[in-house]
């Protein structure tokens, strides 16, 4: 019984990681989207969520995802925004209807910095 219920938790390990990975990856591949923004970029301004922890505002974190990969200063990020799109299924939560999300315009570095912590945490429940 203790061998089955171990080799239970490995696979659920290993299927895990190729996730936690990618996740890892994002991270690093908009840290350096964000360390690399000119200030071309500070004049683009995304609608980024007040509350990131707030699960009306996914819809709102893809929507700005959207306008900043749309960017033309952006291209030569494609790799992040080809990795997010493979991960955007796992990262959306299961929501019967989206509900009011308070947002501001705010700029692109301000929605970096949201969406850092919106995939950090996402990482962080798809590990517990």
């Amino acid at each position: 019984m203790k061998t089955h219920l171990y080799l239970l938790l490995l696979a659920a390990g290993i299927s895990a990681a190729p996730q936690m990975s990618s996740m890892a990856e994002l991270l690093t591949l908009l840290q350096q989207m964000y360390e690399s923004m000119t200030k071309d970029m500070q004049n683009l301004r995304i609608e980024t969520p007040d509350n990131i922890d707030d699960v009306n505002c996914v819809s709102a974190i893809f929507e700005g995802m959207e306008q900043l990969k749309n960017n033309a200063a952006m291209k030569k990020f494609s790799v992040f925004f080809q990795k997010f799109e493979r991960l955007k299924q796992s990262l959306t939560p299961s929501l019967t209807k989206e509900g009011k999300c308070d947002t501001e315009r705010k700029n692109a570095t301000k929605f970096i910095e949201k969406l850092m912590t919106f995939i950090r945490r996402a990482s962080k429940n798809a590990r517990a």
